[in-house]
């Protein structure tokens, strides 16, 4: 797999007394990902994008027996959808919709509401990888008045893209194998206050899931922003909380210790899909955002790091707010409203090839070394580390040490070890360090950061 590091270097290279030369795994690009990222269809998101338009409203309060208008209509459709991909895969999707019933709560919900989350579960190979990993969109649309179920509300960009994106990646994933499971949602009720993503990740909680990641995407299809007016067609913005939301007092106190406020597992993630945008989405590029969400703002991914989950929001570089939780309308010539006309589709397949590639990649790689330590008995200029193998899932095929200098945001070299050990010649106090398992074709966990050991 190709890698934005400014150089790769074998353990032997650093340290020949103490290890035997090993060869570092591949680092060209998995070709069985890219074929799936290059399988991704523009036609077949505006065709899903257009669909759900044809509902009228998704508003989460609308109509459920309606078999053509309102929410219920909707996600008998996505799983109808879901269940035709199933079948291609040799019936390995699982198909459902998890239902859940909500009181009314005094705010955005009136009246006894069942709910449902649409999902398709791909189960993984190995019984000893209990990792997964979500991909979801929202399948809620809203006018201008949050309460107003009746009004047309096509809500082509905000969220039907972020569906319709999870929709073709389950089409294109199920086709292949993974050793851990895969799950992909379309949840209601995000514009109501979070209700399905936050139903799910209790569950996911309650039921013990080791959710290693959760990639949100909401807003994602449109690349012409308004107010200033900017078009952008070649980025995509990924949010990620710096300070956990689970953060204990200990953690907190280590955290302020060692100023890795930059370190979070959710802020990893968001580097590597960075990386993984790089890797298989060719002139296109990851915004990594230091902020959990847009400014005073949140989204689906916010109740997953709330119990304490690895998650992530994609959406694009300028949102066009005529475009957002609007009536529809024309005033001064400006159309308002979220039609699908105003959805950019070869954009959104590009936004659908970097979830797709994090995904895959991340599913592919074994799951990530446990106990990372950086040993600090010594007063020394040099870092050594040391870690244990993973618990769940297949033996890497060796490790990575990343290191960046403490004021990059990114990873800038990186370090191949076969064994549970390294000694760097480089100063912990100038370098962030963190490990990751890779496996022989190259795919790469999520790096874990160090904490002090004597």
């Amino acid at each position: 797999m190709k890698f934005s590091y400014l150089f790769l270097a074998t353990a032997a290279s650093l340290a020949p007394a103490l290890l035997r030369a090993q060869s570092a795994p591949p680092t060209t690009p998995d070709a069985s990902i890219k074929q799936m990222v290059e399988a991704i269809s523009a036609k077949n998101l505006e065709d899903d994008i257009r669909k759900m338009v044809s509902f009228g409203t998704r508003h989460t309060l609308s109509d459920t027996k309606d078999k053509k208008r309102g929410i219920g209509a909707a996600r008998n459709w996505v799983e109808q959808e879901f269940k035709k991909y199933a079948k291609a895969s040799g019936n390995r999707l699982k198909v459902e919709q998890d239902t859940f019933t909500l009181n009314p709560d005094g705010r955005r919900v009136d009246k006894k509401t069942l709910m449902a989350n649409v999902m398709a579960t791909l189960p993984g190979t190995d019984p000893n990888d209990n990792r997964v990993f979500i991909v979801s969109g929202h399948l809620d649309s809203r006018v201008t008045d949050v309460m107003n179920r009746t009004s047309d509300a096509p809500g082509a960009n905000d969220d039907a893209s972020g569906v319709a994106l999870v929709m073709e990646m389950a089409r294109v994933m199920s086709q292949k194998q993974y050793p851990c499971t895969l799950i992909f949602v379309a949840v209601q009720g995000e514009e109501q206050g979070l209700l399905g993503s936050g139903y799910l990740a209790k569950k996911a909680k309650k039921l013990g899931w080791n959710v290693v990641g959760m990639l949100n995407n909401d807003i994602v299809g449109n690349s012409h922003g308004y107010d200033p007016e900017i078009s952008d067609n070649k980025h995509i913005r990924v949010f990620s909380e710096g300070v956990p939301a689970t953060e204990t007092p200990e953690q907190a106190q280590l955290r302020r210790t060692l100023s890795s406020e930059n370190d979070a597992s959710s802020r990893q993630l968001a580097r590597y899909a960075k990386t993984a945008c790089e890797q298989y989405v060719p002139d296109f590029g990851v915004m990594v955002e230091y902020r959990p969400d847009r400014f005073l703002r949140g989204g689906d991914h916010t109740p997953f790091n709330q119990q304490g989950f690895t998650a992530v929001r994609f959406t694009e570089p300028n949102e066009n707010f005529n475009h957002q939780h609007q009536d529809l309308r024309t005033e001064n010539n400006i159309v308002y409203g979220d039609n699908p006309e105003f959805v950019d589709y070869q954009y959104l397949r590009k936004n659908t090839g970097v979830n797709l590639a994090t995904m895959a990649s991340l599913a592919l790689a074994p799951d990530a070394p446990q106990n990372v330590g950086v040993l600090t008995a010594k007063l020394t200029n040099r870092t050594e580390l040391k870690w244990d193998a993973p618990k769940t899932g297949r033996k890497p095929a060796g490790y990575y040490v990343l290191m960046r200098e403490t004021s990059s945001p990114v990873w800038q070299q990186k370090f191949f070890f076969p064994g549970t050990t390294a000694d760097l010649p480089h100063s912990k106090d100038n370098y962030i360090f963190g490990v990751a398992s890779v496996d022989e074709a190259g795919h790469e966990s999520l790096p874990v950061i160090p904490k002090p050991v004597r």
